[in-house]
């Protein structure tokens, strides 16, 4: 009897190994399943759970094969057949990360260009961009700092940003100018949030947008109050300022515990912050909360700075600034 209850075991243990193995005959998802590891919980919130926790490593085994073979498809949909980058991404043993971290990258934007509330509500998307985001930062693990550095991985990395913030800017739906949809713009903020994981996107992330504060902050200055686009643009300053103390707040002392820690960079854009800060003074007069928030922001970042084991090392002149 034990015998037939271990050859049953081995024979369940061999099924599994097989499915898990050949992604492109079956996939323990369907898929139009729920995102099973709560992507997109707490959207919106401080604290989310982070990237990866509690996931069982031979599912996420099976969702990488799984998200490859979907990119894979759209490559060849939007490539001739004869087109030489038709394989720029393959399998999973690809050595090339620079092909395939620029292919999930369009795999994610394309998602995000065409998402809507409709797409939110059937669960694909979500399913999609959790895959597509785990994929970038796991493509951006394998890359020593010399390897990130470089001009091919920094342009694929600046562009996904840029796209993303401003995605996140117009969230638009349907013919109508500037009718803003909320939820999406949520969406596209929590994606940005969990792709800042990685400090190298992250602190790129920050400087980006603390850039797009000021910007939208002197459009908002000769901006006529009941022009069709100041609602989408006042809400949107909301959501920029909030990202920032997302990704601080997240993440800040877990990327300075890091080795490759771009110290530089931490300073740009703690320096964009604070001109950020001056840029939207001048709005007091007509909206006080921006100022209100944007110190909240800094005052998180200045708490987490003094926690730094190198706080030494920074510029004297931004210290003061920061503390003041």
């Amino acid at each position: 009897m034990e015998t037939k209850k271990r050859k049953r075991e081995i024979l369940r243990l061999k099924e599994d190994l097989k499915v898990a193995e050949d992604g492109s005959q079956c996939d323990i998802f369907p898929k139009n399943a729920s995102c099973k590891c709560y992507f997109f919980d707490k959207l919106g919130l401080l604290s989310p759970k982070k990237i990866g926790a509690g996931s069982d490593q031979r599912f996420s085994d099976v969702l990488r094969r799984r998200f490859l073979r979907q990119v894979r498809i759209k490559e060849r949909k939007r490539r001739r057949p004869d087109d030489s980058l038709l394989h720029r991404i393959s399998d999973c043993d690809n050595e090339n990360n620079i092909e395939q971290l620029s292919a999930s990258v369009d795999f994610l934007l394309e998602l995000c260009d065409t998402v809507s509330l409709h797409s939110l509500e059937e669960g694909n998307f979500k399913n999609w961009c959790h895959q597509a985001v785990d994929f970038i930062l796991g493509t951006l693990a394998t890359m020593s700092p010399t390897e990130r550095n470089r001009e091919p991985v920094e342009g694929i990395i600046n562009s996904l940003i840029m796209r993303l913030l401003r995605r996140m800017c117009s969230a638009l739906q349907g013919d109508e100018s500037y009718h803003f949809d909320t939820a999406v713009q949520f969406y596209i903020q929590h994606l940005m949030r969990k792709v800042g994981n990685e400090a190298f996107v992250g602190q790129r992330i920050i400087f980006a947008v603390s850039q797009r504060i000021s910007a939208m902050a002197e459009s908002l200055l000769f901006m006529d109050p009941f022009d069709d686009a100041f609602p989408s643009m006042h809400n949107s300053m909301y959501m920029m300022i909030q990202l920032i103390e997302f990704l601080v707040s997240d993440y800040l002392l877990i990327w300075s515990n890091t080795g490759d820690f771009d110290l530089r960079l931490f300073e740009e854009w703690v320096v964009s912050i604070l001109h950020g800060r001056k840029t939207l003074e001048l709005l007091e007069n007509r909206n006080s909360l921006y100022v209100l928030y944007i110190d909240r922001v800094i005052g998180v970042v200045a708490k987490q700075v003094r926690q730094l084991s190198f706080l030494q090392k920074l510029s004297p002149q931004i210290l003061e600034n920061l503390f003041s």
